[in-house]
Parts: C-alpha cells; sequence; structure tokens
C-alpha cells in the first residue's frame, strides 16, 4: 500500500489522483486500449451529427434517391461500429478497475496482518471487515464509471462541439454559455457529495459490526432472550444507512434535474435562434439540424461528466478512509536472528499499561526463567498473568523495565524469527475454518503427514480425528464450531506440539477439557515439556503442582515464588487458593 499512498503534494485532491495513478499505472496497456476505444467511440459519434447535414441536404433538397440506400446503410455500419467500440471500452475499463480493486484487497489485508496488537486492541473487527469490503468495493462502480465516463464525454464533447462549431459558430458559441453553468453545479453538489459518502462510508461500518456481533454472539443473544433488543439495534443501524444512502441518490439526481434545465435553456435559446436564422435564408435545415444533433448529443455526455464529479468524490471518501489505516505505523520488528534459542528469560523491572488507561496492569515485574524449566502463573483474574505472556510474545512494546530472552533485549529480536521458536495455546481456542490437518499444519506449513499425525497422538487428538467422516480432512467450521471444546483445545495443543518450540506458553491450556479429557492432555504436555522452557497459566491448581516454580501473582505484583510443597507451608495467597480449590472440590 506505501507505493499507492505516498502524499507528494500538498492539496488533498491531487494526493487522491496521484493514489488513482499509482493504482492505474501496473495496467497502463488496458487503459491506454480503452482510451483508445473511447476516443474511436467519441469520434463515430461525432461523425453521425456531421453527416446529419449532407444526408438531409443530398435526400430532400437534391433528390439524390441513392441516399435511400447509402443513409441506412452508413447508419446501421456507425452503429454496429459504436456497439463494438462500446464494448471494448466498458469491457477493458471494468478489467482495469477489478485488477486495482484486486490489488487495494491484496495489499490492505497484508498491511492488517502487520500492524501491533494496540491497533486490533482499539477498533472493532467490523469497522475493519468494511473498510475491507464495503470501503474498497464502492470504489469499483465509482472507478469505473470516472474513467469509463471522463474519458469517452470528454472526446464525445470535443468532437461534437467541433461539429458545432464548423456548422456555425456563433449558435455554437451561444450554446457554450451553458457550460460554466454546469461546471457551478457539479462542483458545487461535488463537494455535498464527498462529505454525505464519508457519513455513508462510517455508518455501513456500524451496520457491519452490528451483524458480526450478531453472528459471533448468537449463543448468548439466544439464551439471554435479547432477540428484540439486538433487532433494534440492527434496524436503527440499517435505518440510518438507508437515510445517508437516500441523500446521495438525492445529491444525484438534483444533480440531474439542474442539468436538465441548464440543457433546456440551451435548447430553447439555440431553436429560437437558429429558427430565426432559418426563416431568414441565412441557415439551411440540413444544417441546422446537423448543428441541432450535435448540440443535443453535446448534453447527454455533459450531464454524465456533470455525475462523474460526484462519483470522483465517492472515490476519494474510500481513498482517504483507506489511507487512515495506511498511515498506521506497522508493527515495530528488531533485526537480530540468532541461530539457536535455549529459552533463557529474564524480567527485570517490567511495568506496563495498555494505552489509553493510567493504571499499569504490571508493576515492577522481576522474574528469572531459567531454559528447560516449568513455571506456572496464578492468581486471581486480572493480575496480570496473560498480560505478562503477552510480553514475552512481543505483542506489546512500550513497557518500561527489560525482557531478555537469552540475555538479548527482545525489542532487539526479528519478531517473526523470535516467535517462530515459540508456541501458544491460549485460552480462546483458534481454529479456522479449514480442515483438521491445515489447523495443525498452522505450527508448521511444511510438515509431512506422518508429523501431523504424530502431533495429534502425543496431544491425545488422534483417537477422535480418525472417527471424523473424512478423518484430518474433516472441516472443523468457522472457529471449529463443529467440535467439542475439548476436541478443540487438543487440535490446538497438537498444533503447538507440531511446530517444536523452544518456549512453550500454555495459557489455561486445559480448561475446556474434562477430567478425562484434562487426564490425557496433561500426560501429554509433560511429555514434551521436557527441554523446553515453558510458562503455563493456570486457575486450576491442581494441574501446576508438579512445576518446577510457581510464580504467585496479584494485582500486577510477584507476591510469592517457589514450588508446591514451599509456597503451601507459607502462610500468604497461594495456600488461600489452594485450600479454596480443594474445598470446592470435595
Amino acid at each position: 500500500m506505501e507505493s499507492y499512498f505516498r502524499e507528494p503534494f500538498r492539496k488533498e485532491w491531487l494526493n487522491d489522483l496521484y493514489t488513482v495513478w499509482s493504482l492505474t499505472r501496473p495496467h497502463l496497456l488496458r487503459l491506454v486500449l480503452a482510451i483508445l476505444s473511447g476516443l474511436i467511440l467519441s469520434a463515430i459519434n461525432g461523425t453521425i451529427a456531421y453527416l446529419v447535414k449532407p444526408s438531409l441536404d443530398n435526400l430532400f433538397l437534391h433528390k439524390r434517391q441513392v441516399m435511400l440506400i447509402l443513409l441506412p446503410v452508413g447508419v446501421f455500419i456507425l452503429f454496429v461500429m459504436r456497439g463494438l467500440f462500446t464494448f471494448c471500452n466498458n469491457f477493458l475499463m471494468n478489467s482495469v478497475s477489478a485488477k486495482i480493486l484486486k490489488a487495494l484487497r491484496q495489499d490492505f489485508y497484508k498491511k492488517l496482518l502487520r500492524l501491533p496488537i494496540s491497533f486490533y486492541h482499539d477498533r472493532s473487527s467490523g469497522s475493519i471487515v468494511s473498510r475491507l469490503l464495503n470501503d474498497i468495493g464502492s470504489l469499483e462502480a465509482s472507478i469505473t464509471y470516472t474513467a469509463k465516463n471522463f474519458f469517452v464525454e470528454t472526446f464525445t464533447v470535443i468532437f461534437l462541439a467541433g461539429v458545432a462549431l464548423y456548422r456555425r459558430w456563433d449558435l455554437a458559441l451561444l450554446s457554450f454559455v451553458v457550460i460554466p453553468m454546469v461546471v457551478l453545479v457539479s462542483d458545487r453538489f461535488g463537494r455535498r457529495m464527498k462529505r454525505t459518502s464519508l457519513r455513508t462510508r462510517k455508518l455501513i461500518s456500524e451496520v457491519t459490526k452490528v451483524i458480526q456481533e450478531t453472528l459471533g454472539g448468537i449463543k448468548i443473544i439466544k439464551a439471554f432472550v435479547m432477540e428484540e433488543e439486538m433487532q433494534k439495534k440492527g434496524e436503527r443501524a440499517i435505518s440510518e444507512h438507508y437515510r445517508n444512502v437516500m441523500r446521495e441518490v438525492r445529491i444525484n439526481e438534483f444533480t440531474t434535474v439542474m442539468m436538465e434545465v441548464i440543457g433546456g435553456l440551451g435548447v430553447a435559446v439555440i431553436l429560437y435562434y437558429g429558427t430565426l436564422l432559418i426563416i431568414r435564408e441565412e441557415l439551411t435545415i440540413g444544417a441546422f439540424f446537423s448543428f441541432v444533433t450535435a448540440v443535443l448529443m453535446m448534453y447527454t455526455p455533459l450531464k454524465r461528466l456533470s455525475r462523474v464529479n460526484n462519483h470522483f468524490q465517492s472515490v476519494r471518501t474510500a481513498l482517504q478512509r483507506l489511507r487512515e489505516i495506511h498511515r498506521l505505523e506497522e508493527e515495530r520488528t528488531g533485526t537480530l536472528r540468532k541461530e539457536t534459542i535455549k529459552g533463557h528469560i529474564s524480567i527485570r523491572g517490567l511495568t506496563f499499561r495498555y494505552p489509553g488507561s493510567e493504571e499499569p496492569v504490571l508493576k515492577g515485574i522481576d522474574l528469572e526463567i531459567r531454559p528447560g524449566e516449568k513455571v506456572a502463573l496464578v492468581g486471581y483474574s486480572g493480575a496480570g498473568k496473560s498480560t505478562l505472556a503477552d510480553l514475552i510474545l512481543g505483542f506489546w512494546r512500550h513497557y518500561e523495565g527489560s525482557i531478555r530472552i537469552d540475555g538479548v533485549e527482545l525489542r532487539e529480536y526479528d519478531l517473526g524469527f523470535l516467535r517462530s521458536k515459540m508456541a501458544l495455546v491460549s485460552q480462546e481456542i483458534i481454529l479456522f475454518d479449514d480442515t483438521i490437518r491445515n489447523n495443525i499444519l498452522f505450527g508448521r506449513p511444511d510438515a509431512s503427514d506422518e508429523e501431523v499425525q504424530k502431533a495429534a497422538e502425543i496431544a491425545y487428538a488422534h483417537e477422535f480425528i480418525v472417527r471424523m467422516p473424512k478423518g484430518y480432512d474433516t472441516p472443523v467450521g468457522e472457529r471449529g464450531v463443529k467440535l467439542s471444546g475439548g476436541q478443540r483445545q487438543r487440535i490446538a495443543i497438537a498444533r503447538a506440539v507440531l511446530r517444536d518450540p523452544r518456549i512453550l506458553i500454555l495459557d489455561e491450556a486445559t480448561s475446556s477439557l474434562d477430567a478425562d479429557s484434562e487426564a490425557k492432555v496433561q500426560m501429554a504436555l509433560e511429555r514434551i515439556m521436557p527441554g523446553r522452557t515453558t510458562i503455563i497459566i493456570a486457575h486450576r491448581l491442581s494441574t501446576i503442582v508438579n512445576a518446577d516454580r510457581i510464580v504467585v501473582m496479584h494485582m500486577g505484583r510477584v507476591l510469592q515464588t517457589g514450588s508446591h510443597e514451599e509456597l503451601y507451608q507459607q502462610e500468604g495467597l497461594y495456600q488461600r487458593l489452594y485450600n479454596k480449590q480443594l474445598s470446592l472440590n470435595q
């Protein structure tokens, strides 16, 4: 997107034109062919107007019967040619438009993948999807209409104006008086269209957000009988969008009304003065009809050109919203790539607060995790355990203090390289709408089928996978909806196993499993953890009693550190948490 959205000019509209040019430049040959087709099409329109005089004069004044054959044949040939070149022009312009949209969508999606977590922390997924689909989609009709009509209709007006001037220059100049009025109307309504179009784009984002929230939370909506409330919310958003769309329609159609009024005024003046010239025998009927044909044919492209400005303002609005995303800084990363990562994590004085928040989530954390050590983070919800894991993964960079991996500050590493040595099994199970095989392969795309199966066996997923209708090629549905919670979790664990990471982060990795599945996965995890630095975040303290070290966190601070036996002998938060869970399980 960088080359498309450069801003070399101070004027915003010049930058918009530069963006359109940058998008069009790779398809210059098609554009040139489309323009040539439009030029020929305009010349044909001018030829039709020009031939009216000799045709009428030869047929009615000179009574040449050969014109009875030549005239219809000539008209037929011209209309066939006009149809062919109209097809060529429309096809080529639409293909250029489609290629531009493809490039924009690809680059926008690429940009989304490279933005930091903070971007998604501040925005709804619905508004992001709206920009990708609706804003870029709105460009399709606007770019095609703008490009096609600008070139074709401009050339047509020039050719027809030439015919009009050639036939009767004084009548032509009289008819051209309306052109400044056309420009004035076009400019005024164009500016109003830009404001209205921007609001329409924002409102459709709101509609997309409501629909996406509804689809994602349909179970909760039904469970809490919130159908009517959500229906009202959706209706409000859709109604607001509808009203603004109708404002766009009114602007477009009122532009047409004004153009009809201006055109009618011009034709009335021409008819009066032209008729006067015929009565005075200063102008032949053939010449007058040729002139009138040229002028009447010229008003139609002029009306379309007035709408071109409205469509261009819609293009500018969409580009402006896309440019806002382009201006955002991509996820910053270092450049360091080491031959090996041992997994030694050293944290000193770590303090972190989320953007827009004054209260730190983590406060002066000091923690040392040795290579191959299994460390559990425990504490009440909101203690900062998952945030600490996110920082180790490099999701946030604006922290105070230091996070060192193998003695190197985390911010100096190439994040792609560093994350390739890590694996995360999150409490929020993320599966993609693909097959089981491809979801496991997400851990390492180049793995063989045997390696995929081995990872599934370690995660105790192979047993249920082979019982599925298509085995490893069974689709899991959106977010794994076709699988149970335990099945989804075991596939997520298999994905992490396949990655063979040096640092393994288990964030409530067994939270969705029943007792039997949890026992199996615990055995699997015990098998794969040796030799890897493992960070376990758990609320079920029974699952981490065998950890090498347990770190007890509370309100962003480390309160206690030690083994299960050591911490349980101390009077403190860990003892209270463990006894509470023990009493609940009895």
